[in-house]
């Protein structure tokens, strides 16, 4: 697995939470969100940036994802290959 972005927010009233990549990411790919209480895998199911949905993020964007479980800032994010 491979260190693709970190989390920088969590809003825990709408289960989302907005990263920042260090790599290209997109809807159907498999990511492990990881940190010192944190560890899960999940689908990406869809990405929002401004509020507009996605398919498709490069790296240096910042966008949101619904999550299952909740997150912190400073979280790891991992790609499985």
């Amino acid at each position: 697995m491979q260190e693709i972005a970190m989390v920088t927010h969590y809003f825990s009233n709408i289960g989302v939470a907005v990263i920042k990549l260090s790599d290209t990411l997109k809807v159907g790919d498999t990511i492990q969100f990881k940190g010192t209480t944190t560890e899960f895998d999940q689908e990406i199911e869809s990405m929002q940036v401004d509020h507009e949905n996605i398919t498709e993020a490069k790296k240096g964007d910042e966008v949101g994802l619904k999550v299952k479980e909740k997150v912190r800032v400073g979280d790891k994010v991992l790609k499985k290959e």
